[in-house]
């Protein structure tokens, strides 16, 4: 996988906008820099929203924020902990969390080898909940359509190798949203 690569899938801005140039959904959100940044971006947005500090591995200075009070410590997590960017992003909380294990050769295969459903909804981090492979809620349209958006994707990223494709999905519709993408070997592949 190129360098060029996995800076689109660390940076929370250049991940948006890659995904942005064929139509994947992902959260309405903000890359920002500074504290005033966060406090404008979630003005924009909306309590609640989810704080993502960029660079960061097991979730270390993301939090959700349901209110001004929360937002303050939060922040304070973020940026003390040395973190220089922070997506504010809508909060996606009680959608279901699902996951896409991809890999792609250098002459453009791809193969899905897995999908996993964490048994807890978005709200909690996925590692802290149980994770079943393969998912056990999807129906073979849901499952098509992340599927096929999971390779999309990644041919469009150029990822050359193992990755996984996170999602949230809405419960209700067919609504979905990427929230990640790890363009590395991960726990998840041990599964």
């Amino acid at each position: 996988t190129p360098i060029d690569t996995v800076r689109d899938t660390e940076d929370r801005l250049r991940f948006k906008q890659r995904l942005d140039e064929i139509g994947v959904k992902t959260a309405r959100s903000e890359a920002c820099d500074s504290v005033e940044a966060v406090r404008a971006a979630v003005a924009a947005i909306g309590l609640p929203v989810i704080l993502r500090a960029a660079y960061s591995l097991g979730g270390k200075g993301s939090a959700i924020c349901e209110t001004d009070g929360e937002l303050e410590a939060a922040l304070l997590r973020a940026f003390g902990g040395g973190t220089a960017q922070v997506l504010v992003e809508e909060s996606l909380r009680g959608w279901k969390e699902l996951e896409y294990e991809v890999v792609r050769d250098g002459r453009d295969n791809c193969i899905t080898v897995c999908n996993m459903e964490n048994f807890d909804p978005m709200g909690i981090h996925t590692g802290e909940s149980i994770v079943v492979a393969p998912s056990q809620t999807l129906d073979d349209d849901e499952y098509q359509m992340l599927r096929s958006i999971a390779i999309k994707t990644v041919r469009h990223i150029g990822i050359v190798g193992e990755c996984n494709i996170q999602y949230a999905l809405d419960p209700k519709s067919r609504d979905y949203r990427v929230i990640e993408i790890n363009a590395r070997l991960s726990r998840s592949s041990a599964l």
